[in-house]
């Protein structure tokens, strides 16, 4: 009797650690009232995430040397001016004017970002996230491109007239970007436009140099947001406050 006593408390005994195993797995599947982020947390976080990262990202490109320093995001002639270049020899001190216009394009960009923080958080303020944790579990730039497809045609909007009136101060020698320019595109299309530059085929060179600026300072000032974005995402120590320790704490668990 002794014997099926003690065989029955055994199996009781197992039946019931086997219960208790079950109930403590399942309570550590269930989070901690306390520790879980709403979506408006989370939209917060990607907000707050984005206005920090501009301002950083302004600080960093609106100095001196800012661009013309940055081999990644210096500013050299546009694209449509290249016939420039490959014939710069036919023009009368064109390379120092060269040299000298793509300094004060830098100038112009650095003066001008200086202007986007305001314009950035309005923007991100307004921004409608329908898809928080996507975007929070998504790729390390994925709140940046999310601000960039859903504000660039607004940004650029209201950072052209910034960029216009840097553009038009003179920066560099007491001489605007845009006399800058001018006085090399025109020493080229003066040469394009002659019988020796008809007969080289040569053709005259008209650039937006506006829309030029524009566009690659605002394509600098996203790299720069989105290299923040990714701190926040892999470093814990660049989480300066409880929202984006609470809401890019998240992916540490990942």
């Amino acid at each position: 009797m002794k014997k099926i006593a003690l065989m029955a408390f055994i199996s009781l005994f197992l039946s019931s650690c086997a219960q208790l195993m079950q109930v403590t797995s399942q309570l550590a599947t269930i989070p901690a009232t306390g520790s879980q982020v709403t979506n408006a947390e989370n939209i917060s976080g990607l907000k707050s995430s984005l206005s920090i990262g501009i301002e950083h990202a302004v600080s960093a490109l609106g100095v001196e040397n800012g661009f013309y320093k940055n081999t990644a995001l210096k500013l050299l002639l546009p694209a449509e001016a290249q016939p420039i270049i490959d014939n710069i020899k036919l023009v009368p001190g064109g390379q120092a004017l060269v040299d000298k216009t793509v300094l004060s394009l830098n100038r112009s960009a650095e003066d001008a970002v200086k202007e986007a923080t305001p314009i950035f958080k309005n923007a991100i303020t307004n921004m409608s996230i329908t898809d928080a944790a996507g975007i929070l579990f998504g790729n390390n730039n994925a709140a940046t491109e999310y601000l960039r497809r859903n504000t660039y045609s607004q940004l650029k909007v209201a950072f052209a007239p910034k960029v216009k009136a840097s553009l038009a101060k003179p920066l560099v020698a007491n001489i605007s970007t845009t006399n800058t320019w001018s006085s090399l595109s025109s020493a080229y299309n003066v040469v394009a436009g002659s019988a020796v530059g008809s007969i080289s085929g040569l053709k005259t060179v008209n650039v937006d140099l506006e829309n030029y600026v524009t566009e690659k300072a605002l394509d600098a000032l996203f790299v720069k947001v989105a290299a923040e974005e990714n701190a926040f995402r892999t470093n814990p120590a660049a989480r300066i406050s409880d929202l984006l320790k609470k809401v890019f704490g998240q992916l540490d668990k990942k």
